[in-house]
């Protein structure tokens, strides 16, 4: 288990124009040959956003885009036509497959802040998809066949206990709160990434959120 720090991340975005930005993996002008991905895992940004601010039109190709909204509302709109507003405990996914373009904004008059989780296919090209799933449970995860992984949302109590998921690779990220997992405590914006995972649970030190990609291998 590997466990990289919220503060670790590479600083990016525009400040100026209401927008900060925080990678977890090698991105933009921030190449780290050591850390271009995780299992099927490419980008994890955790992305803040003004009242007004956003990201102006533009393509993304061969990836698999997942939103997870922490507070405010995010507005899409895509090439594909779709329109939508995504809130928090909403999976959002975007197949960029051969080529699509998209516009991510807040719209809201209050601050709004994301994850946007890319993801490798295991085959390039074919047609955008896009999908909402609104207000996803703990005990539903959200299956991604394209790029072998699976999505899980973990919400605890103080105390509380939650299995890891035994897979060739589990990416761990803390949305919110603090946990122990495997003797190390994670605050929000750690992540921890683990290998072979096999009979790991996270214990909450305090009401917390966390994202878990299980992924098989390829």
């Amino acid at each position: 288990m590997h466990v990289r720090r919220a503060d670790e991340r590479y600083p990016g975005g525009d400040p100026d124009a209401g927008i900060t930005t925080r990678h977890a993996f090698s991105f933009g002008p921030h190449y780290d040959p050591d850390n271009l991905r995780f299992g099927s895992v490419i980008a994890c940004n955790e992305e803040h956003l003004a009242p007004g601010a956003g990201f102006d039109e533009h393509p993304h190709s061969h990836t698999e885009i997942v939103t997870w909204v922490v507070e405010g509302e995010l507005t899409h709109r895509d090439s594909t036509g779709q329109e939508t507003v995504i809130r928090p405990g909403d999976v959002q996914r975007l197949s960029a497959a051969s080529g699509v373009r998209h516009v991510e904004r807040n719209a809201g008059p209050a601050p709004l802040v994301f994850l946007q989780m890319w993801l490798a296919p295991l085959e390039p090209g074919g047609e955008p998809f896009y999908e909402v799933v609104r207000g996803i449970a703990d005990s539903t995860p959200y299956a991604l066949p394209e790029a072998a992984a699976m999505l899980h949302v973990r919400r605890l109590t103080a105390g509380e206990r939650t299995a890891v998921p035994d897979a060739a690779y589990v990416y761990v990220h803390v949305v919110r709160g603090e946990v122990r997992l495997g003797g190390e405590r994670l605050g929000a914006g750690d992540a921890a990434r683990i290998t072979g995972a096999e009979g790991l649970a996270a214990t909450a030190g305090s009401e917390a959120e966390l994202l878990l990609w299980e992924m098989r291998a390829t």
